[in-house]
């Protein structure tokens, strides 16, 4: 019987794999990946899909933080009636005796003996109800502002999580489908090191970056379980309450220029109009404070009976008189103004840390868009090629095992890029929409 050279058998090891790696199936199993699509259809099951608007509309259901902020503001609503309301009329009984503590004991006998009653109605100045239900509309106002404010907070920080969530799942497979060739290449190593053609240690950097990955798919497990409990969080679920997996997304763009954004946020921003609100419940603080220096009245009238003499009627006013004003109502309008004045500087400060949020999501998105361009049409492409010709050349002998597997992980690398450039693209989009009220996501 002829003899089969080693080189034949070495050619046999190391092409056959390159070449049916995408095909063949694998020695050593690919590491479980729980909660993914994979993991899913390895056990022959069909992984429920989640789409992002599902989501919110669930989450504007049925979020707690929401419901606090909605009750908040019903509350406030129910408060202006009430500041605005006369204060309420005060029914006074009254009996007087001569010579006999007990009620009516000496009525009809004593021209002083009496028993009655009498009313009194307060009126505070003029203007000062209205002034009050104004004030109290505009605590509404900024309990509404307020609801607003926590609804795009949720709505965004679902968003985030989401696109979170999408990416750890495209990581985890891309992980997975790597995961085969690079046992292809642990296998052509340990095929070269048996005919004397390579050296172990090649197999044993082969095995070493096997291990990183399932030590990275542990990772991508940990923040995925993370991600799900912090939706589940979102739409007052169970934190271990079963999610499916993310649905495809398309990307999306910012079409409004810097200057729009800035604009959009002045406009729409609920916190910069709960601050722009403050200011002019402030205004009418300073006017109610003011009209404290102009006294209150009350009006009153009764009856009495006298038994069989004749009755008595009363009728009475009742006038506050501000005399200690330099001390009290002075203060009281200057504490106001400072009040007021405090409520524009918070206006300036916030809108200045407004500007500064946009701008800064704003180059964060343009800083995503441009990467992706780059990973999408150079690096992913260019080091694909790169990976064929270090496949190629190493068939050869021309190239070492080092080269290759250096080639392979910066593939990996670049896949692996582009999907989180990917998510934190729609992320800070997603925070921009929580800044400018613009729907700017999908």
């Amino acid at each position: 019987m002829k003899r089969i050279p080693s080189i034949a058998i070495l050619s046999l090891l190391v092409t056959l794999p390159l070449q049916e790696f995408a095909a063949r199936g694998q020695e050593r199993a690919a590491p479980e990946t729980s909660g993914s699509a994979v993991a899913a259809q390895a056990q022959g099951e069909t992984a429920e899909e989640v789409f992002l608007n599902d989501l919110i509309a669930e989450a504007l259901k049925e979020n707690r933080e929401l419901r606090v902020a909605q009750s908040k503001y019903q509350a406030a609503l129910a408060r202006r009636s009430v500041a605005s309301s006369p204060p309420d009329l005060r029914l006074s009984v009254a009996s007087a005796n001569i010579g006999n503590p007990v009620p009516a004991t000496t009525l009809g006998s004593q021209d002083m003996s009496q028993l009655g009653f009498e009313v009194m109605q307060d009126f505070p100045t003029r203007g000062k109800l209205q002034l009050q239900g104004k004030i109290a509309q505009k605590e509404a106002d900024a309990e509404r502002h307020g609801y607003r404010e926590v609804e795009l907070k949720i709505i965004s920080e679902l968003k985030q999580a989401f696109y979170r969530w999408r990416y750890l799942e495209q990581a985890k497979n891309v992980i997975a489908k790597n995961f085969d060739l690079l046992q292809k290449f642990e296998t052509i190593a340990e095929a070269r090191y048996s005919v004397g053609k390579g050296v172990q240690q090649d197999a044993l950097r082969a095995q070493l970056e096997l291990t990183a990955l399932e030590q990275k798919l542990v990772e991508l497990d940990r923040q995925e379980g993370s991600m799900a409990a912090k939706i589940n969080s979102l739409l007052n679920r169970p934190p271990d309450s079963p999610l499916g997996v993310p649905g495809e997304y398309a990307k999306a763009a910012l079409p409004a220029s810097l200057e729009e954004l800035y604009r959009a946020a002045q406009v729409n921003f609920p916190g910069l109009r709960q601050e722009q609100t403050k200011i002019e419940k402030s205004t009418y603080e300073v006017e109610l404070a003011r009209k404290d220096y102009y006294p209150n009245f009350s009006v009153g009238g009764g009856w009495f009976s006298r038994g069989g003499l004749r009755d008595m009627w009363t009728a009475r006013v009742d006038i506050s008189l501000p005399i200690y004003f330099w001390r009290k109502q002075r203060f009281a309008v200057r504490e106001s103004a400072e009040m007021l004045r405090q409520s524009q500087r918070q206006y300036e400060a916030t809108w200045q840390k407004l500007n500064f949020r946009v701008k800064d999501e704003y180059l964060m998105v343009k800083a995503s868009e441009q990467l992706l361009e780059l990973y999408s049409k150079a690096s992913i492409p260019q080091s694909s090629l790169a990976l064929d010709s270090a496949m190629a050349s190493y068939q050869v002998g021309n190239v070492d095992f080092l080269s290759l597997l250096t080639n392979f992980m910066s593939v990996l690398e670049y896949e692996l890029n582009y999907h989180e450039e990917f998510a934190n693209f729609h992320q800070a989009l997603a925070r921009l929409e929580e800044l400018t009220g613009l729907g700017l996501t999908r």
